[in-house]
């Protein structure tokens, strides 16, 4: 079994879903040694998320953004946890419904996704700064 890990930091992004697969992949290029395996990508930040969904089309990206913005509101007035700013404890939630791991099947070299997959990092907060990231590929 071979395993892979590396430890990146992805640069700071607008709030909203971002596709970063081809960040990932360009990260581990270890990942072509693997015939049959597992990535795994996980966010070391609790207030940004990871899914995977739409690659092609970005409305996918601006629907997902207005829907979770709608879900957790910024002006719910129960929060307690405030003294981050109105973004931060509805970036928390977010986080939680997301996830901070996504794990994709490697078959051949490559990253298993379907035609019109990709991995989205969530930002949640509108000035998240750089996300990091730790990314393992294990395999045979």
């Amino acid at each position: 079994m071979k395993i892979f890990q590396k430890h990146i930091s992805l640069k700071a992004h607008s709030r909203g879903f971002h596709l970063i697969t081809d960040e990932v992949e360009d990260a581990l290029p270890e990942i072509r040694e693997i015939k049959m395996g597992t990535l795994q990508v996980f966010i070391k930040h609790t207030s940004a998320g990871l899914t995977i969904n739409e690659n092609a089309d970005p409305t996918v990206r601006k629907d997902f953004e207005t829907f979770i913005n709608d879900l957790v509101s910024e002006t719910y007035p129960r929060f307690i946890h405030t003294y981050e700013g109105p973004d931060d404890m509805p970036a928390h939630i977010k986080s939680s419904l997301f996830g901070s791991t996504v794990n994709i099947p490697i078959s051949n070299g490559k990253l298993a996704l379907g035609t019109w997959q990709g991995i989205y990092l969530g930002e949640f907060r509108n000035y998240g700064g750089p996300r990091k990231l730790v990314i393992t590929a294990m395999g045979a």
